[in-house]
């Protein structure tokens, strides 16, 4: 079973040019409509300043439904917003450097690239593991490897901490990330790339949710 301390199973990551045409604010609010539980911003060519102003915008939203607000990278933003947590990755400040710094972070995110990071001390300092990418996917393309569902498999056989997969996730490879080992899929594209993000999110949480029942 997915683990119960981390109770998100549709978890949008959000910016700006990723919307496209359409504004991040009104995805935002309507993938929650559709089922997400928890959004991280992720804006990586903004000063402190800009990063702050946007995500005071869009934690109005994430506050009016009781979502969690994620930021991505940035302390000093999180700590500005008093946001939920932080989601660092091997180039961003150290998970045991943050848990020093920021004492009310209530979730602290961590991407893994390689099997050994495991045993270290960031790894085991951090709350949740970001499997980055599952797939390749062009939003992100700063990785060293492409985990596939074996590698998903992999990491649960050797962790009990929340797994959240990242990487080219949609409808036709939801199930079988969930069935992998993932307690939570990281949705970029599919969401704030579509037509629809409301009713793209409902199908994407609905089909987790199934998943999650047959395991």
């Amino acid at each position: 079973m997915p683990n119960s301390a981390f109770p998100y199973r549709l978890y949008l990551v959000i910016s700006e040019a990723d919307c496209r045409n359409s504004n991040y604010l009104q995805v935002a609010e309507q993938a929650i409509k559709g089922g997400v539980d928890i959004i991280q911003l992720r804006e990586k060519n903004l000063s402190t300043e800009q990063y702050t102003a946007k995500a005071i915008r869009l934690k109005e939203i994430t506050d009016k439904y009781n979502i969690p607000l994620i930021i991505n990278d940035s302390l000093e933003t999180a700590m500005n917003v008093n946001a939920f947590g932080i989601h660092v990755g091997n180039n961003d400040k150290r998970p045991t450097e943050i848990r020093n710094a920021w004492k009310d972070c209530q979730s602290l995110g961590y991407s893994i690239e390689f099997i050994e990071q495991l045993q270290n001390k960031e790894t085991q300092t951090a709350d949740c593991l970001g499997i980055s990418p599952v797939f390749n996917t062009a939003t992100k393309k700063d990785t060293i490897r492409e985990w596939g569902l074996e590698g998903i498999t992999a990491i649960r056989s050797l962790t009990s901490k929340p797994l959240i997969a990242i990487g080219n996730m949609n409808l036709s490879n939801a199930e079988a990330v969930i069935k992998s080992g993932a307690d939570c899929l990281a949705v970029v594209s599919a969401i704030c790339s579509a037509p629809n993000p409301e009713k793209t999110a409902y199908e994407l949480k609905n089909t987790i949710l199934k998943s999650l029942q047959i395991q």
